[in-house]
């Protein structure tokens, strides 16, 4: 049993060696990888510094334009609130009056149409009239013209029979 617990220790200080072996490797990779980070922050901060400086500086520039600009902008802001109030009670205003012209003027379309419509009611009736009016004396002074060329023409036709004692004086 001496053999196998001598060689048991044998391996468990080899493992420990090859254990302390591996500590130390990582230890000078962890170093070597610390002094590399170390490098890497130095030259970070070299360049991004200034940047913060300049980001510093630009950002109390923008702070103090705006603290100047505010009250500008505060007025621009009330003012464009007016000009929109006055432009909605202009608009408004105006579209009241466009929408009462719109109705005075349908009114008065409604109106001359029913004038217009009655005017020419009244024409034709004034036309039919004066047709009738003049029709009937016309046709009374035809009747009697057309009464009075038969009148005649039988009254020459009678005389040239009787110079002629034709047939038909005896054709009643």
């Amino acid at each position: 049993m001496d053999d196998k617990l001598t060689l048991w220790i044998a391996v468990t200080s080899a493992a420990v060696a090859l254990q302390a072996l591996i500590l130390f490797f990582m230890y000078l990779a962890v170093r070597s990888l610390s002094k590399r980070l170390e490098s890497v922050v130095d030259e970070t901060q070299s360049r991004v510094l200034p940047l913060l400086e300049n980001g510093k500086a630009i950002q109390q520039d923008v702070k103090t334009f705006l603290e100047t600009a505010r009250p500008k902008i505060d007025l621009i802001l009330e003012n464009a609130v007016h000009v929109t109030t006055r432009a909605r009670t202009d608009v408004e205003r105006v579209s009241a009056t466009i929408n009462d012209v719109v109705d005075r003027t349908r009114l008065q379309v409604i109106r001359v149409d029913e004038m217009v419509t009655h005017t020419l009611d009244r024409v034709e009736e004034t036309s039919e009239k004066v047709q009738e009016s003049v029709k009937a004396p016309v046709r009374r002074v035809s009747g009697l013209a057309q009464a009075i060329s038969v009148g005649v023409s039988t009254y020459f036709r009678s005389q040239r029979r009787g110079r002629n004692g034709g047939p038909d004086e005896m054709f009643i």
